[in-house]
């Protein structure tokens, strides 16, 4: 069984690195990859908190030389994946929302912050924090930190295994990564393909551009995180195989 991995690296080594230890070989084929931007960090002293809803921001922060200024500030992380590497950067106070952005607004809604949130971001946003958490009256100041940059074709060699069967699944974390992948292979990809390719994804609304385009093989994963994603591919994989 051979899985593709869309995702930008170094996220997708460590995903095939995970897919190894299940005996399911992954491949990668990144459709983004991140660009840290030049940004001015905006006076830290009245903030609160940190909200990051992805490692980038964190990565994007530490490539300027500038994560220093914020580790004695909390972190909001939206997931596991996220808060796990906000410790390793050296933050000492972080908890997780449980993965989506909705979860991360609500948690620190509830949290009794008191003082506004600073929030390191992409370009591409999937939601608007500011927005979400003015109605409970929390200051949200964005500063974009990075930008994801779509690949402009799609791997020759990786159409020709999907379309010969020899790419058992496709695997996506990022509505993003998404779309890129239906705007670069939608009309190289056979009708048949189409319809037999399996596409494993972190949540639904990952799967929606692909639904949009007419893929129907589309698996969610119970949860939004990287555990569930292998238990899916695992699963997956059994079934696929007989094992």
């Amino acid at each position: 069984m051979r899985m593709l991995v869309t995702r930008p690296e170094p996220d997708a080594q460590a995903t095939i690195d995970r897919l190894a230890a299940l005996d399911i070989e992954g491949v990668a084929e990144p459709l983004l990859t991140r660009q840290t931007l030049q940004f001015s960090l905006p006076p830290l002293s009245g903030f609160a908190a940190v909200a990051v809803t992805s490692t980038n921001a964190l990565r994007a922060l530490e490539d300027r030389g500038v994560l220093d200024q914020v580790l004695h500030l909390p972190v909001h992380a939206v997931g596991d994946r996220t808060a796990h590497e906000a410790k390793m950067l050296g933050f000492a106070d972080v908890s997780s929302a449980g993965g989506t952005f909705e979860k991360l607004a609500t948690s620190i809604a509830l949290s009794r912050i008191s003082g506004p949130v600073f929030y390191p971001a992409g370009r591409h946003l999937s939601g608007d924090l500011a927005r979400a958490l003015t109605p409970h009256g929390i200051m949200v100041v964005t500063t974009t930190v990075y930008d994801m940059v779509a690949e402009t074709a799609f791997s020759p060699q990786r159409l020709a295994e999907i379309e010969a069967g020899a790419i058992g699944a496709v695997l996506f974390y990022s509505r993003r990564t998404a779309e890129v992948f239906c705007q670069l292979i939608d009309s190289q990809l056979s009708v048949s393909k189409r319809r037999d390719l399996a596409l494993i994804c972190l949540s639904e609304n990952v799967a929606q551009p692909l639904l949009e385009h007419h893929f129907t093989r589309v698996h969610l994963a119970d949860r939004p995180d990287e555990e569930a994603m292998m238990t899916l591919a695992l699963a997956f994989a059994r079934e696929q195989t007989g094992s």
